[in-house]
């Protein structure tokens, strides 16, 4: 569902307080789930950590060879963004109660923001985590679905182009904040502004190869694992 475009009202910060918090101890727990690493090692491919570039996002996952489980890896690393945002804007615990215990769109932005963060700083694997692609788009499927579907298809076509998952990762992220500002979702453009921020720094060595043109092509990866 399409978040509402925010208005100013006072805030009453004793009451909202534990809710945020909530938000976003409930995000950053959702996020920090490393299915890329539980994935590979229920399937006995070892600790994806030691291949490629050690990453557990779907991207290093796929240099195992195992197509189905980098698929399940990227569907869940969205899924648990988009399951957080979710919770935190109501929208599951009406569907299971028929009332709305959190609901605004700021505790939604603010569970997708931690679990972005989760999902790269996961406490349980040291604060080293994925690069925090196909949380990014979970979460912006959840806040904004028709915004979440260009960026989606902006990659697709972006790695169509290129053949360069790193880069369509870039510019899908790269243009989602216009698309939300445009749209006037000035407060999902504002965290959308942040993660797109923290993707290009978790990308930095996949942009120096782009600009030294040493960055693997789509399925050049998994060939030479």
């Amino acid at each position: 569902m399409t978040m509402p475009v925010d208005t100013l009202q006072p805030i009453s910060w004793e009451l909202s307080l534990p809710y945020y918090a909530a938000a976003m101890v409930f995000g950053y727990l959702m996020g920090s789930i490393p299915f890329g690493l539980l994935f590979t090692r229920w399937a006995g491919l070892g600790d994806v950590r030691a291949i490629g570039s050690g990453n557990i996002g779907a991207t290093n996952v796929l240099r195992t060879g195992n197509r189905w489980i980098a698929a399940a890896t990227l569907l869940c690393d969205g899924g648990k963004g988009a399951f957080a945002v979710l919770v935190a804007d109501g929208t599951i615990p009406h569907l299971l109660t028929g009332t709305y215990p959190w609901g605004g769109s700021a505790l939604a932005v603010l569970a997708a923001i931690a679990s972005f963060a989760g999902h790269v700083f996961p406490v349980w694997l040291g604060f080293k985590g994925g690069k925090g692609v196909a949380t990014f788009l979970g979460t912006l499927l959840a806040l904004s679905p028709h915004v979440g579907l260009a960026a989606c298809a902006t990659w697709l076509v972006t790695a169509g182009l290129t053949r360069m998952s790193s880069l369509s990762a870039l510019v899908a992220a790269a243009l989602s904040p216009v698309f939300l500002w445009l749209g006037d979702e000035y407060l999902i453009a504002g965290a959308a502004l942040l993660l797109t921020a923290l993707i290009f720094y978790t990308h930095r060595a996949n942009i120096q190869r782009i600009l030294a043109g040493t960055e693997p092509r789509i399925g050049e990866a998994a060939k030479s694992a």
